[in-house]
């Protein structure tokens, strides 16, 4: 399970460093796409070929499932990781989520997502607001 925060740099190759606790769940092959939120996800295999499976599994008559079957596939890319644990983000995905020399590697839950620091700690400090994660959770059984 990924889970915590964590900063790190982004080389001049667009790489940046998978923290060394979750690169065994990656060492099987992984993808990394647009991801909402405007952010970018890294997904192992597994988990990748799970949201292949339940977005398959939507009705093709539905608009919003096409466009969110579009929006995640149609920008993603199998990466493997280096030797020093690091993925390679394509410049597309980075010009997206407006990475540019750093990035948080925020784990969730199935997946890690790569936030822009600004855009991390705005969406951060929006989401901890009593209010709006009140709100949020509305509906959801927890």
């Amino acid at each position: 399970m990924f889970t915590g925060e964590y900063h790190h740099a982004i080389d001049g190759k667009g790489r940046v460093a998978v923290p060394a606790r979750f690169r065994a769940e990656l060492e099987g092959g992984a993808f990394v796409s647009r991801w909402i939120d405007g952010c970018v996800a890294i997904f192992p295999r597994e988990a990748w070929d799970q949201l292949a499976g339940r977005v398959a599994s939507l009705p093709v008559s539905d608009a919003g499932a096409r466009t969110f079957g579009r929006f995640v596939f149609s920008g993603a890319f199998e990466v493997e990781l280096d030797s020093q644990g690091r993925a390679r983000v394509p410049a597309s995905l980075r010009q997206f989520a407006a990475l540019d020399n750093e990035a948080v590697v925020v784990g969730m839950r199935d997946h890690l997502e790569l936030w822009e620091p600004v855009r991390w700690a705005e969406y951060s400090a929006q989401m901890s607001s009593p209010e709006v994660l009140s709100a949020h959770l509305q509906g959801l059984g927890i």
